[in-house]
């Protein structure tokens, strides 16, 4: 079964929906852009938050100190480092937090980096986006997905790491997208909401039961 993240979150009631619609994963911004929280919002929006649900912190160039710091304190399981990251920044966060470290792979033009391979090696897991200009995320822009497959094949083969799609993802095409990159985890913000950081329940729903139906 393939699982569902849902990121982006501001507010308290949305990421309770996502608990009620069975996510695994429930995320929030420090980044940048117009879904970012201060920690002490964040932890008013994971409160009340069911123990099965995992909660994940996405970081831009924040030093690991301060990211170890926010991660304990809001109990997060996953640290997402969304940029343009290098294995050693991820070998740096786990000497200071024993939970999950997902590196992001940000494509341009549908070419994976040169460096994709050693990520595979030392994340946990790889989350693939789309590269724009200016902004770290939650653009909306879909990724090529058959340009993408044989070369992700490639990188993935014997890796640790799952893969977490995310980019672009709605309702309406989810199901091809797993359909072609077979990922382990799929991360949707954008393509469930009204308005940045604000999400539609009913496209939630949605988006839950085409992920569901292609599994």
């Amino acid at each position: 079964m393939v699982e569902i993240k849902f990121c982006g979150m501001t507010r308290a009631e949305d990421a309770r929906e996502a608990a009620r619609l069975g996510a695994s994963y429930v995320g929030v911004i420090f980044a940048g852009g117009p879904r970012q929280l201060t920690v002490a919002r964040a932890g008013q929006v994971f409160e009340g938050l069911p123990a099965g649900v995992r909660r994940v912190g996405v970081f831009a160039s924040d030093h690991e100190r301060v990211i170890a710091d926010a991660a304990q304190r809001l109990g997060l399981h996953v640290v997402q480092l969304h940029g343009d990251h290098e294995a050693a920044a991820i070998e740096r966060i786990r000497r200071r937090f024993a939970g999950e470290v997902w590196a992001v792979i940000r494509i341009a033009n549908g070419e994976l980096p040169p460096n994709s391979g050693e990520l595979f090696e030392h994340a946990d897991a790889v989350l693939l986006d789309a590269k724009v200009p200016g902004k770290l995320g939650g653009t909306g822009v879909t990724l090529p997905w058959k340009k993408l497959a044989a070369q992700l094949g490639a990188v993935r083969k014997g890796a640790r790491a799952r893969v977490v799609l995310a980019g672009g993802l709605r309702a309406d095409n989810v199901s091809e997208a797993i359909r072609l990159l077979q990922p382990g985890i799929v991360d949707v913000s954008s393509g469930v909401e009204t308005a940045p950081g604000i999400k539609d329940h009913a496209q939630m729903r949605a988006f839950r039961d085409a992920v569901h139906a292609s599994t």
